[in-house]
């Protein structure tokens, strides 16, 4: 029963085509009795569905044309037209199939949410750890949670760990919490098995509470109405109005079923399903999936996004912004290079993103050997004879910290980046300054939506208010609404739905009672599923963000497609009405009629199919690989860049040595400076074609002249210098030049991240990530 009632459409349509054509060969086979019998058996069968589902409208109080249906099918049989009746049964059961499978509402099912919840905890009983189920955790019972669990209660540390509360804060990076500190349930154990006090029971904890506002905010979503649905109130009285005057004014209730045969509004019910499943398909081509033709239409219709930051807007893991020397003659890629080394045997995530970044820059990585962990400090082992560590500041570098030190803390301070030291034989060499930074996709994203027609956007995250501000500003968000936990993000969604239709675009557990509260849930799901791919309505399947704006094209196209046919058709409709009430058109005739305008206007919403205007851009497979090499060799400068504020910080008005200077010039003037001439050359046309227009590089094409500007001034500067004769206006002068050509570097990097790199269409990414900064909360990680 189970799978009938799963299949009834397709089941009625296999059943009405099947007894129409059977009658059709019965008739050409001059067995009309046997015809008119087959074709009343498929007049009944649309006749039962279709009073069934106006059954079902009316219950719902729900306007629907399914009516006319009734009207028209009953007519058929009684004035004895069985053809005209078993022909509107196969329209109506083929517009019913193609709306169950363009319509198949968004599935909220809390599945994961309740799979991720653990079952059973284990409580230490004196001596002994019992396994017991979690809804016997008790207040004041000691829990042992191992690496790589989930915390089943909330509690309080008995030892120190470390935590990946991604599922509860949407934060990247794991936790480091002291023993006496709280931990809430949801959490995942992401170092060495720890033991906490329970505060609540299950039932009572975080997680437990999560699941609860994804139930109560999908309770609160009101359910999709059909396009056809609208005209209803409108057509339906008409044509009852229409087929009543035929049948007084002829006295012939003959024109009467004509009119209503002719009035059945297929066009709605195919035409409209079938532009909709178009628009599904387009979507689905472009990395979106949209779980139906209620999601699509919502999204058409969206006027507000809300976006939640980590994960989001920004990357959502940790990469590593800029590394800094001990001084000025350490080799910054050595050191990288031995600390990745180190690090490819570490399972920490700020590990990784060193590792990735060594990669990138083509660093060869050797197999590090006496490896050893020191707990909640770092790591340490050799790597090509060189003892290397790396880790904490105050495990690195002891004792009182010196001017470099201070400095790179100042540095993480003011950008909201995490640090790690490294020391290599026994002498500190350098730190790393990790960042989550914002999508190189993000800004161009947002201009794109308000292109698509969004009026309001709203950043809503659990962030402080200073990095909210800073990525709202640099994104181009309209309001920032920040420190919310999930409880005030869907207070925060309830409160813009009421102004307008809404969007909530999200990536985490927090985030699935806003993704289910608002008109439109959209979930990032490319990195792997999460509870909010199943709270949303729209899964973007490719980690990039400016296919939302496609899909939002794409939406508004379909829609506008499914308009046209549906006009189109019942205006067709409403002519063959007048002439069937005229006594034009028979019954059959009618019903033949009618199938022709189906058509005509299947055949319009199949022009949803065809490409229609998106805002992602497309690339050869030439330009890709041209993006491609030139990426390379912007990652291969990047330690260029960051050499020169090393250069900039040792220089002092008191004995400066103006080698390092001298050295930084023949760096930048062998392998910056050509790399970006190299763009001119290269990569701008590349984008201009993108593009289709030259205005779009301009600010490139810009920096770049700036750039060869003040690496020449550096040249004539230290051409009249020497250590004997520089005085300490000269370092002054030098100290400003190099900070000031350090910034218009990492702002032109970031352009390129923005404005070249980030336009590889999906499938096809370079590999990198915009360098703006967003802060990551250093009082909460490790150094």
């Amino acid at each position: 029963m189970t799978w009938v009632r799963d299949h009834v459409e397709s089941l009625l349509f296999a059943s009405s085509a099947v007894v129409l054509l059977g009658g059709g060969v019965a008739w050409l086979g001059s067995a009309v009795a046997v015809a008119d019998v087959v074709w009343v058996a498929g007049t009944g069968l649309g006749l039962v569905a279709s009073v069934a589902w106006t059954v079902a409208a009316v219950r719902r109080r729900q306007p629907s044309v399914d009516v006319i249906a009734v009207l028209a099918l009953a007519g058929a049989l009684a004035v004895g037209e069985p053809f005209a009746g078993a022909m509107i049964t196969v329209m109506l059961a083929s517009g019913r199939l193609l709306e169950a499978r363009a319509a198949a509402r968004a599935r909220r099912e809390l599945s994961l949410l309740v799979e991720r919840a653990p079952r059973s905890a284990r409580r230490r009983m004196g001596e002994d750890v019992v396994e017991v189920p979690v809804d016997d955790v008790r207040r004041g019972d000691r829990i042992l949670v191992g690496t790589g669990e989930v915390v089943a209660v909330d509690g309080r540390l008995v030892s120190g760990a470390t935590l990946d509360e991604a599922a509860l804060t949407g934060e990247p990076l794991p936790v480091e919490r002291n023993p006496g500190e709280d931990v809430r349930s949801g959490v995942v154990n992401a170092g060495p098995p720890l033991e906490l006090v329970a505060t609540a029971a299950a039932a009572e904890s975080t997680y437990a509470g999560v699941v609860r506002l994804v139930e109560e905010a999908q309770a609160s979503s009101a359910p999709f109405v059909r396009t056809a649905d609208r005209f209803a109130l409108l057509f339906v009285p008409l044509t009852l109005v229409l087929a009543g005057a035929s049948w007084v004014l002829a006295a012939d209730p003959v024109r009467a079923v004509a009119v209503l045969v002719v009035a059945t509004p297929c066009p709605l019910l195919l035409a409209a399903p079938i532009a909709i499943i178009s628009g599904l398909s387009r979507t689905a081509q472009v990395g979106v999936v949209v779980k139906g033709g209620g999601a699509l239409e919502r999204l058409a219709a969206g006027r507000v996004v809300l976006f939640d930051k980590t994960g989001t807007l920004t990357q959502g893991r940790p990469v590593l912004a800029s590394s800094v020397t001990a001084t000025a003659e350490v080799d910054a890629d050595e050191v990288l290079r031995l600390a990745a080394s180190l690090d490819q045997v570490s399972p920490h995530v700020l590990a990784g993103a060193i590792v990735t970044e060594a990669t990138r820059r083509g660093l060869r990585l050797r197999v590090p050997t006496d490896v050893v962990e020191e707990h909640g400090r770092g790591l340490r082992g050799l790597v090509d004879g060189h003892d290397v560590r790396v880790g904490k500041a105050d495990w690195i570098v002891p004792g009182a910290q010196p001017a470099w030190v201070r400095q790179v803390r100042r540095r993480a301070d003011l950008d909201g980046s995490l640090t790690v030291f490294v020391a290599v034989d026994g002498a500190p060499a350098g730190a790393f300054l990790l960042e989550d930074p914002i999508r190189p996709d993000a800004p161009r994203m947002v201009r794109a939506l308000r292109e698509a027609g969004i009026a309001r956007v709203v950043l809503v995250t659990g962030d402080r208010p200073d990095i909210a501000t800073t990525v709202g500003r640099i994104v181009g968000v309209d309001a920032v609404l920040a420190d919310r936990d999930p409880a005030e993000k869907l207070t925060a969604v309830v409160a813009e739905t009421a102004d307008a239709p809404t969007i909530m675009v999200g990536d985490g557990v927090n985030d699935a009672p806003a993704l289910a509260a608002a008109g439109v849930g959209v979930a990032l799901a490319a990195r792997g599923a999460t509870a909010s791919s199943e709270a949303a309505d729209v899964v973007l399947t490719v980690d990039r963000l400016d296919v939302l704006a496609d899909a939002m094209f794409i939406a508004r196209r379909s829609g506008r497609i499914a308009l046209q046919a549906v006009v189109v058709g019942m205006g067709l409709s409403l002519l063959a009405m007048g002439g069937a009430a005229a006594g034009l058109l028979a019954p059959a005739v009618g019903a033949v009629v009618q199938e022709v305008i189906d058509v005509l206007a299947i055949g319009i919403a199949l022009r949803a199919l065809r490409p229609g205007r998106v805002h992602s851009v497309s690339m050869s497979p030439a330009d890709v690989a041209l993006a491609r090499r030139l990426r390379t060799e912007h990652d291969a400068v990047l330690a260029d860049v960051e050499q020169i504020r090393t250069v900039a910080d040792a220089l002092s008005s008191h004995g400066t040595e103006l080698a390092p200077a001298h050295a930084l010039l023949h760096r930048l003037e062998g392998g910056l400076l050509p790399h970006e001439l190299a763009d001119e050359e290269l990569l701008v046309p590349l984008v201009s074609r993108a593009l289709g227009g030259a205005d779009a590089t301009a600010a490139i094409s810009r920096t770049h002249a700036e750039i060869e500007h003040q690496v020449g001034r550096m040249r004539r500067l230290l051409a009249d210098l020497d250590d004997d004769t520089v005085r300490p206006e000269d370092v002054v002068e030098l100290r400003r030049l190099l900070y000031g050509l350090y910034a218009v570097l990492r702002l032109h990097n970031a352009q390129e991240e923005e404005g070249a790199f980030a336009l590889v269409p999906p499938g096809q990414e370079v590999g990198g990530v915009a360098r703006t900064p967003t802060r990551l909360r250093p009082d909460r990680f490790a150094s």
